[in-house]
């Protein structure tokens, strides 16, 4: 099954990555993709799962506050982490990290490779090495990657993370060259 032209190589991407335009008020740091790592990943031909917006799906475009691009970003991450582990958010993060691993299933069982999971440090809910919490960018995970991680590990499915920075792209870059080999 699937022996036609396709690689059979997927790399899973937090939504921003592709679409600056779904993050928080104030944050993008590109008018619309993070194009060096995408073309990276198209020059050597592996497949773009973009992930759902988690902040997004949970707290909508302003994040439920129209006013936070008024304050400093870590201090609008810490309030949009805060808002991230409230009941309502918790059940869509689930359903979302769940929708998340159906995928990645479906893609190892028919024989895919995936290659890793690529996260947005900082982030209140897709940092994979700094999170935002207690107005400061700190060593952790952020809400959706943590539970994402969690669900993998039940499952024992190992597949590696890596959290790259818009304003720090060639350390990202190498680090997800090193991933890829």
């Amino acid at each position: 099954m699937f022996m036609d032209r396709r690689c059979k190589k997927v790399i899973f991407v937090a939504h921003c990555i592709l679409n600056q335009n779904s993050i928080s008020d104030g944050t993008a740091e590109y008018p619309a993709a993070v194009r060096e790592v995408v073309d990276l990943l198209l020059q050597l031909s592996v497949g773009i799962v973009q992930m759902t917006c988690p902040e997004l799906n949970c707290l909508g475009l302003d994040r439920g506050d129209t006013h936070g691009a008024e304050r400093p970003v870590l201090v609008e991450n810490t309030w949009i982490r805060k808002a991230m582990n409230e009941p309502a958010s918790c059940e869509k993060l689930n359903t979302l990290a769940d929708n998340i691993i159906y995928q990645i299933e479906e893609y190892l069982r028919y024989g895919f490779t995936i290659l890793g999971i690529i996260g947005i440090n900082r982030s209140p809910s897709c940092g994979v090495d700094t999170t935002s919490e207690n107005d400061k960018e700190v060593k952790g995970e952020g809400a959706f990657i943590k539970l994402l991680r969690e669900k993998l590990e039940k499952k024992s499915i190992k597949i590696n993370m890596i959290g790259i920075k818009g304003l720090e792209l060639d350390g990202s870059i190498r680090s997800l060259k090193k991933l890829l080999k």
